[in-house]
């Protein structure tokens, strides 16, 4: 009886040795296999670091105003009795706008003249008496004085009737009526705005230090998103005299023209001056920059060596891993680089890189320092200084 389960013992304990004999030689298979194990490459497109040519500008914001436009006022008291317009229309210099009731004022015009006529042929009188001798010279004078008194009476109260016919004192857009018929208005209230908006003024401000760029005449260009995908250009007009002591910037306005009247004054707009100097920049697509609060940084696609995998500082599998590649092949590396402007597409690259250098411009959210990579330019977008933003 003991001899059999000393056996069985025996058999059971054989048997777990035998199973974890094979566990282990599995387990240890599949470490060297680990080991042994190259990544894939990960599939990116690529680009390289160009140069070209910008201008210098300098941006900043505005808002427009009409080279031309006043609100139109009453200068007199009175009731409207014509309206000769409709909102939103165009007008000449001197078109009847508004008329006022000048009843009153013309049965006082037609008794000022009856008054001027009355002295005038009193005066004719006088002078022929004068001329004989037979009236004295303060007679004359009197009759003078009341004459030119008549007179002036007259062109009074047609001064006041002509100024109840309020005209248009420049050619412009009008805006939306302000009074209707019949309405009794005062001296000074607003009748209706009147706008020449074929030239327009926008006015914005630029930082102190900017002062000695900018000058007289340079060109500008003026964008607002009231009117997508269209770009007005000018130029500067005026440079305000003193700088702003609250926000230590100076004021500028700049001139454009509007043919179409499609700016309006009021419009927030951007501005860009364009200044005479250019400047020579390394250009790399924006969907090159991985961007990361510790710094920006992009990959730069170079071929695998012993180098290049130390300078990569992977761990040690991978490092084995890119060795045991074959020669020839290509890795990403990640560089640290300081941007720039950005226009476009691109962004400018003022340190890191250098002309001629391919980067990954594609895919650039799959990669690691130091993977595997493979290139395939077949597929690649377009990029552009001035993309036109198409709605879908």
């Amino acid at each position: 009886m003991i001899k059999a389960v000393s056996l069985a013992l025996f058999g059971l304990v054989l048997i777990v040795a035998l199973l974890s004999g094979s566990k282990i030689s599995q387990i240890r298979a599949m470490i060297d296999n680990g080991r042994s194990f190259t990544e894939p490459p990960t599939m990116v497109s690529t680009t390289n670091v160009i140069n070209d040519e910008w201008e210098n500008t300098l941006s900043s914001i505005g808002s427009l105003e009409a080279a031309e436009g006043l609100v139109i006022t009453s200068t007199l008291s009175g009731r409207i009795s014509k309206i000769h317009f409709n909102a939103g229309s165009e007008v000449k210099a001197g078109d009847l706008l508004v008329e006022q009731d000048t009843s009153s004022e013309r049965a006082q015009l037609r008794s000022a003249k009856a008054s001027a006529a009355l002295a005038k042929t009193n005066l004719k009188r006088i002078e022929a008496l004068y001329a004989k001798k037979v009236a004295s010279k303060s007679e004359y004078d009197s009759a003078k004085s009341n004459y030119d008194s008549a007179v002036a009476d007259a062109d009074n109260i047609l001064s006041s009737i002509e100024k109840k016919s309020i005209r248009a004192p420049f050619a412009g857009r009008l805006g939306i009526r302000l009074v209707n018929l019949g309405q009794t208005i005062n001296a000074g209230e607003p009748v209706v705005s009147l706008q020449a908006t074929n030239q327009m003024f926008v006015n914005f401000s630029l930082p102190q230090q900017h002062l000695s760029r900018v000058q007289a005449n340079l060109p500008v260009r003026v964008t607002t998103d009231a009117i997508p995908n269209k770009q007005f250009e000018g130029k500067i007009n005026a440079i305000d005299s003193e700088i702003d002591s609250q926000t230590r910037s100076i004021t500028l306005q700049a001139i454009l023209s509007n043919p179409g009247n499609e700016l309006l004054p009021g419009m927030f707009v951007s501005i860009e001056v364009v200044l005479p100097e250019v400047s020579q920049v390394l250009l790399i697509p924006i969907t090159a920059v991985q961007y990361a609060t510790f710094g920006d940084s992009v990959f730069v696609i170079e071929p695998k060596t012993e180098e290049s995998a130390k300078t990569a500082q992977m761990d040690e599998v991978s490092a084995q891993a890119t060795l045991s590649n074959s020669e020839g092949a290509l890795i990403a590396r990640q560089q640290f680089v300081k941007l720039g402007q950005t226009r476009g597409d691109f962004v400018v690259v003022e340190k890191g890189l250098v002309l001629g250098q391919e980067i990954a411009s594609i895919g650039v959210f799959k990669l690691r320092n130091g993977a595997s990579v493979a290139i395939n330019n077949n597929v690649v977008p377009e990029f552009s200084l001035n993309p036109a933003v198409v709605d879908q």
